[in-house]
């Protein structure tokens, strides 16, 4: 490295320099033509000095140039495959970046973008050959331990953060039935028939369908279900759809979140006896027909509204024969016996209502039914039976076996 010379005395500026273009002093003959350090300083009376220390805004050695920051991450994004996308698009924007200013991380930004182009590969690869269901597949099975909403089991109960079930959620804390809890499932599906995302709307759809029918299989007294206790469900996002999630889960909560469940709701086969399950199985088939119910008025669509009665019909009508064929107690032979004889009555009117020509005509048959009741033959018969005898308040007085999907009070 060259030393600089020493600083000399300033010399009184003339208009032009002291030698002309081309030509510089030299020194006397023998001597060096610069002075070597350590330098001495002018004049007889002069002592030596040190040599000059640097001054500020410079340095004794080249400084090396920065590193682009964006290079850094694109490097990380493609090592670790894990936003492919990403990584391409920073590494790209690094190396314009390196261009305009100098400075370093060139390699690490085509390597990053390298990475990343070969990671968004692959994951083309795997989604076209069915490997994300695969991924999704043991990512639900590791986390089947780590409390993931993802992993929720039938009959199971579990809390949410903030209590709430409504949203989104990804962490459950599963938690015993007995006590306190924010949510029981009931019963879980796969959606299928779907190649790509249907949309929230028609997930939605699909599942509040779908629960509301399945809750019958699992809390199959609907009159033992408190009035405050209403269907949930988990559904798949677009994200997660992505990933191959199809699982819809239905879970009983409380209409008051700050409430919560106590105790299961569940009384299936694992409780009931062999009467009340024929009895239930029969009045639930009604129950199921009537949760049916079309979102539209018979003013707006009368071809869906007249195919909904004509379902509820023939539900009526099966659960007469059930009601039946059963061989009752002697004390329930006579309810029972009421209770299938009015249901039989209501699938003739529900037909009438089925052969509707016009939204008139589909209300002219639908009024009879709601004032058609006898709620005193379902608690005769459900009294003999040993099952719940009170009502669940709806909003429909002729609605209390269907939970507010119907119009009858009986059996349904």
């Amino acid at each position: 490295m060259s030393i600089p010379p020493p600083p000399v005395p300033p010399q009184p500026q003339e208009p032009q320099g002291p030698y002309p273009q081309g030509q510089f002093p030299q020194p006397p003959y023998g001597q060096p033509p610069y002075p070597q350090g350590p330098y001495a300083a002018q004049g007889p009376n002069a002592q030596p000095y040190p040599y000059q220390p640097w001054g500020q805004g410079y340095s004794p050695y080249n400084r090396p140039a920065p590193v682009n920051g964006l290079a850094v991450v694109s490097l990380v994004l493609g090592i670790l495959c894990c936003v492919p996308a990403a990584g391409l698009l920073l590494g790209l924007i690094a190396l314009g970046q390196i261009r305009r200013t100098g400075e370093r991380g060139k390699g690490m930004a085509v390597t990053g973008s390298v990475l990343s182009s070969l990671g968004i590969a692959l994951w083309v690869l795997t989604l076209a050959t069915g490997g994300v269901s695969d991924f999704w597949d043991g990512f639900k099975d590791a986390a089947k331990d780590n409390g993931s909403a993802y992993t929720l089991a039938k009959g199971e109960c579990f809390d949410v953060p903030g209590g709430s079930l409504e949203g989104f959620t990804y962490d459950v804390d599963k938690v015993p039935c007995d006590g306190r809890h924010d949510g029981e499932v009931f019963a879980a599906f796969a959606m299928g028939g779907y190649p790509s995302f249907p949309g929230d709307a028609k997930v939605s759809q699909v599942a509040e369908t779908r629960c509301y029918a399945l809750r019958y299989t699992y809390a199959m007294d609907a009159w033992a279900v408190p009035v405050d206790v209403d269907v949930y469900y988990l559904t798949p996002t677009r994200q997660s759809w992505r990933l191959g999630d199809r699982d819809v889960t239905c879970v009983f909560g409380n209409t008051d979140e700050t409430a919560g469940l106590t105790g299961s709701l569940r009384n299936d086969g694992r409780s009931l006896n062999a009467h009340q399950l024929a009895y239930l199985r029969a009045v639930n088939l009604g129950n199921v027909a009537l949760d049916g119910q079309p979102a539209v008025s018979p003013g707006e669509d009368l071809r869906v509204n007249t195919a909904w009665a004509g379902r509820v019909s023939d539900a009526f009508t099966k659960e007469a024969g059930l009601l039946r064929q059963h061989a009752w107690p002697t004390d329930a032979k006579s309810p029972v016996s009421a209770v299938a004889k009015e249901v039989d009555s209501l699938g003739k009117q529900w037909a009438q209502v089925a052969a509707a020509t016009d939204a008139d005509g589909f209300y002219a048959a639908y009024g009879p039914i709601t004032v058609q009741e006898s709620p005193r033959r379902s608690v005769t018969a459900r009294k003999a039976l040993g099952l719940a005898t009170t009502p669940p308040a709806t909003d429909d007085p002729g609605a209390q076996e269907a939970g507010g999907g119907g119009g009858s009070d009986v059996e349904v």
